[in-house]
């Protein structure tokens, strides 16, 4: 993964100021791949998940120069994402980002404007997940990552820093299948030897073609690349994912639900994400 030149041709897409460029939406789901099952009938949503999924999505603000996002404290649980207004095709993007533990996030790339559905970065900090690796969000529910984390604790029990996940331990498995639906994948250890704990780290990301290419550094660090034209997982069809995202769509970052599986490990009641520095370069 060439890192390249990062200085031509940026622009911003956040003013620090302000959410002018984007809008909010809910985190309510759709089908798990063009023509499937819907995700409510696979994963057991709470009666009423979408009539409060959309009352109580989630809160976005600027505070002190940077986006932070939240669950509703009317009644947490539920997630949303805040989009750009202007869709994208091929393109870089650069920002910095600086989530609570535990906070499941990530940035969606060519996100549909009426639908869930798109590939998206991971930003899972959280137990037994992954920074940089990528899910499909209505296209297939591939989940291609490099590696998983967790979290080192003092004495005290307080988090201080991140670590690799422990299989033995681990709340959602890392496994050998989900690295190798990357054509390339970084180490764990580079990675961790990168990452900044309790502060602000660089996310690079580089997506073209129709059948999109995307790579991910992390604080310069390579992470992982995914092949969507050549990837092979069940019920993905790389032309049906043509046909349902086209080759422009909008980016988004995510503040996630608890679903039933992970509960508050995935988003602690006080969590947020953050978000600054956020620029891109069409090619």
């Amino acid at each position: 993964m060439d890192a390249g030149r990062l200085d031509e041709g940026l622009v911003s897409l956040f003013d620090g100021e302000s959410l002018a460029g984007w809008h909010t939406a809910p985190r309510t789901y759709g089908t798990l791949w063009p023509g499937g099952p819907e995700v409510g009938e696979v994963l057991p949503l709470a009666d009423g998940y979408f009539d409060d999924a959309v009352e109580f999505e989630a809160v976005w603000a600027v505070v002190d120069g940077a986006i932070e996002g939240r669950q509703d404290p009317r009644k947490r649980g539920f997630g949303g994402y805040l989009v750009t207004d202007q869709t994208y095709g091929d393109f870089e993007l650069i920002l910095e980002m600086r989530p609570d533990w535990p906070a499941d996030t990530g940035v969606m790339l060519r996100r549909s404007s009426d639908s869930w559905a798109g590939y998206q970065v991971l930003v899972d900090h959280r137990e037994s997940g992954s920074i940089g690796g990528f899910f499909g969000h209505g296209i297939a529910p591939f989940h291609a990552v490099p590696f998983a984390l967790n979290v080192e604790r003092d004495d005290s029990g307080e988090p201080i820093g991140l670590i690799e996940d422990d299989p033995a331990t681990s709340v959602e498995p890392f496994t050998e299948d989900k690295r190798d639906l990357l054509v390339e994948a970084g180490s764990a250890a580079e990675f961790l030897a990168a990452w900044k704990w309790d502060d602000w780290n660089e996310l690079r990301v580089r997506m073209t073609g129709a059948k999109p290419r995307i790579s991910t550094w992390v604080n310069g660090v390579p992470v992982a690349t995914l092949d969507a034209a050549t990837l092979e997982y069940p019920h993905y069809d790389a032309d049906a994912a043509l046909e349902l995202l086209g080759t422009r769509g909008h980016i988004a970052l995510e503040v996630h639900d608890n679903d039933p599986l992970v509960g508050e490990k995935r988003w602690a009641p006080t969590s947020a994400c953050r978000w600054r520095n956020i620029r891109i370069r069409e090619l």
